[in-house]
């Protein structure tokens, strides 16, 4: 699997993007892209050269952690690893205990906000992103990650 190690310039592209959309000013990480838009990110000793020397033999998926998909549309959509290690300013979207078991459960939010991505938080916890259709807020709880 090829990697991509995003370039100063697209990095800051990024964190602009992430401070207009969340109020996220900071990315302490190297970034790398791998396959289908997804943004990992490693803050580890290893160097630019090891690090691909280690994807030939190993899978990336395994280097750094998914923090983000880059949409096809624009959006930068945050997994639920990377919503709950930063500090969020924005488009936070505060949901009560039984709203948390539907979201957790993998089922949409009866919740009017504003249109767009939001980042979705029960008490201190912060439980992946989703996108609000002005009616609705559309979760992107993975699977396997799904409470049963």
């Amino acid at each position: 699997m090829k990697i991509n190690f995003l370039k100063s310039s697209e990095k800051k592209k990024l964190v602009k993007q992430l401070d207009d959309l969340y109020g996220l000013k900071k990315l302490h990480y190297l970034l790398l892209e791998t396959g289908k838009g997804k943004i990992r990110g490693f803050s580890g000793s290893l160097m630019k050269e090891q690090l691909r020397e280690l994807a030939e033999i190993a899978r990336v998926e395994i280097i750094g952690l998914y923090l983000m998909r880059k949409e096809k549309n624009g959006d930068l959509r945050l997994s639920l690893d990377g919503s709950g290690i930063f500090n969020f300013k924005k488009n936070v979207v505060e949901i009560s205990d039984e709203e948390m078991e539907m979201w957790m459960k993998g089922f949409d939010l009866d919740l009017k906000t504003d249109y767009g991505m939001k980042i979705v938080r029960h008490n201190c916890d912060f439980l992946g992103s989703g996108k609000s259709n002005e009616e609705k807020l559309i979760g992107f709880i993975p699977k396997e990650r799904r409470i049963r």
